[in-house]
């Protein structure tokens, strides 16, 4: 098992965020996180990444607890998260900013073929790699938050709405870009409010509202429950 989350709880204040959830990541797999906004799905990513720490509940990746690491090591163990905000520097280039997605000190060869091998699945980014990155497209954009993560060579690449703001022919486009990356052997951890897609490409996916996980199994199994039908997709 790649990852693994047990009775993970967190609250802001009064106001209890995460209840209880588990869920688990086989090496290889892409499994989708599902629910409306508030449910808590962008916090499940901010605790299992280190920027936020659970109040109980363990994380294990790779065989090792991470619930107390700070983010910078549990990045370098290769789980690496791509932002619902992207958080671009928007004043520096497109090849500058993804130079910085290599900043753990990796061998210079190795760095140059990292981006080689971005360039090829991103080639818009090619062409764009003197631009500054406030100049790009919201699609363009979130090409270089994907771009930039792949930069810090992750094993287990998370994902927080990557379809958010877009147009949907470059949704689709997305989309197969996250599969193409999932074929190269990097896992998925997929955060997404557009139930359709994320569950169709999902192995396996979880159902979250108000912080617990109400559903769970494989990905297309979830677009037949009835429940999922009519909360999420209106049928």
């Amino acid at each position: 098992m790649m990852l693994e989350v047990n009775g993970l709880n967190f609250s802001y204040g009064e106001l209890h965020i995460l209840r209880d959830v588990s869920l688990s990541l086989e090496r290889g797999e892409i499994v989708s996180v599902v629910g409306a906004n508030g449910a808590g799905k962008s916090t499940l990513l901010d605790t299992i990444v280190g920027v936020l720490s659970p109040e109980s509940g363990t994380i294990r990746f790779l065989g090792k607890e991470i619930q107390n690491l700070p983010s910078h090591r549990i990045v370098k163990m290769g789980l690496v998260r791509v932002p619902e905000e992207r958080l671009l520097f928007s004043g520096m280039t497109v090849h500058e900013n993804l130079l910085l997605g290599a900043y753990h000190g990796r061998d210079k060869k190795i760095r140059a073929r990292d981006l080689r091998r971005t360039y090829e699945l991103f080639p818009i980014l090619g062409e764009r790699k003197k631009q500054k990155a406030g100049s790009l497209s919201g699609g363009e954009q979130q090409m270089l938050a994907i771009g930039r993560a792949l930069m810090a060579a992750p094993v287990l690449l998370m994902l927080d709405e990557p379809s958010l703001g877009l147009a949907p022919q470059i949704v689709d486009e997305v989309f197969e870009i996250i599969m193409k990356i999932n074929g190269s052997g990097v896992s998925i951890l997929l955060v997404e409010q557009d139930i359709f897609v994320s569950l169709s490409i999902a192995n396996s996916g979880y159902v979250l509202e108000n912080g617990q996980v109400v559903l769970e199994g494989q990905g297309k199994e979830l677009l037949d429950n009835a429940h999922v039908k009519q909360a999420y997709m209106g049928l």
